[in-house]
């Protein structure tokens, strides 16, 4: 460990301002993932702000019917607040798919969003990395690339995100709000993580100093009838190989609104919006929804190891909408189809 300055903010601008203060210096909320980082090597900050304490740590009802979340708010409160698990269910299912009990009850919605790739080349500084230090290179197009990106990576980089609640917040068309220096701006979170191109190493469009203060939740009105399934090579505590959240409105047999992102597959959460465009009018069923998956992936690029990424997102994806179509089918008087198939945790 690399010796370093800690404060602890009160006011956000302060921390702002602390954070700018130096190029090296980071922002410190749950801690999760920049510890970790700090241990093997890859982060060495000299200066760390602790942003815990700022007001921040609420989720708060909108007058426009949606949610304001706090970047403080913990993981596990989230998951576990009624209206998200009712109004919002693919959220608080992705949020329980992440981590352990342990590190959900530590881990921040802020800190969530900008945690970092796990590619085992990034995670070993004895290692060249374009993501870690620009110009060495990316040895994982040759090397170990299993887990990786199938979509948007680069030569550069074929690393993917690896959070599971960022790919339900983009489906769920969330926005971020960040303070910096020069005032608060909004920015999408289906817009907030950057495809590597020949920049791997800025993994976001934020600047340095940029505090993400709430995360922006609107009234979908597909959010209701929605899940976020993950698959992955064990059964808990293990990053995906892909998922997929998706949200669906079916009336009459056809799809009147749908929303679906992607994780696992690329350097950001994927928000399939090739997809979603061929499904809206389209028939409700098994074929449909193929097409449409299929349409999204055809600029896939796989490398040796992780071709059958591409299948079984496909599988994985029509097997979801399949399965939403039940509960999202409207009957004569209106409301749910009783005899959905679909059972959500």
């Amino acid at each position: 460990m690399k010796p370093f300055r800690y404060e602890r903010a009160t006011e956000a601008g302060a921390a702002v301002a602390a954070l700018g203060s130096s190029p090296r210096a980071r922002y410190l909320g749950g801690g999760t993932n920049l510890v970790d980082l700090m241990k093997l090597g890859v982060e060495q900050p000299d200066l760390l702000v602790d942003v815990t304490a700022l007001p921040y740590d609420t989720v708060e009802r909108t007058s426009a019917g949606g949610l304001l979340i706090g970047a403080a708010v913990r993981n596990s409160d989230l998951a576990a607040d009624h209206a998200v698990r009712t109004r919002y269910p693919a959220l608080s299912q992705a949020l329980l798919a992440g981590a352990s009990g342990q590190l959900r009850n530590a881990a921040t919605v802020g800190g969530n969003l900008l945690q970092r790739t796990r590619c085992p080349y990034f995670q070993d500084p004895g290692k060249p990395c374009n993501k870690r230090e620009p110009g060495t290179g990316c040895p994982a197009r040759e090397g170990v690339h299993r887990e990786l990106a199938v979509l948007g990576a680069s030569p550069s980089c074929v690393a993917t995100h690896p959070s599971d609640m960022a790919v339900a917040l983009a489906a769920l068309d969330a926005a971020v709000r960040v303070r910096s220096r020069s005032g608060t701006r909004t920015v999408p979170v289906a817009g907030l993580h950057r495809l590597p191109g020949g920049s791997p190493e800025r993994d976001t469009v934020l600047d340095h100093g940029d505090l993400i203060t709430h995360v922006e939740l609107g009234a979908v009105p597909e959010a209701a009838d929605s899940v976020y399934r993950k698959v992955r090579d064990r059964a808990s505590y293990s990053f995906a190989l892909v998922s997929v959240a998706a949200a669906l409105r079916v009336d009459g047999g056809t799809v009147r609104g749908v929303r679906l992102a992607f994780g696992g597959v690329a350097a950001r959460p994927w928000r399939a919006r090739t997809a979603e465009e061929r499904l809206l009018g389209a028939p409700a069923t098994a074929e449909s929804f193929a097409r449409a998956v299929d349409a999204e992936l055809a600029p896939a690029e796989p490398l040796r190891d992780n071709a059958f990424k591409v299948p079984l997102l496909r599988s994985l994806t029509v097997r979801t909408l399949t399965g939403l179509t039940g509960l999202t089918e409207r009957d004569g008087d209106g409301g749910p189809h009783p005899e959905g198939p679909w059972e959500t945790p």
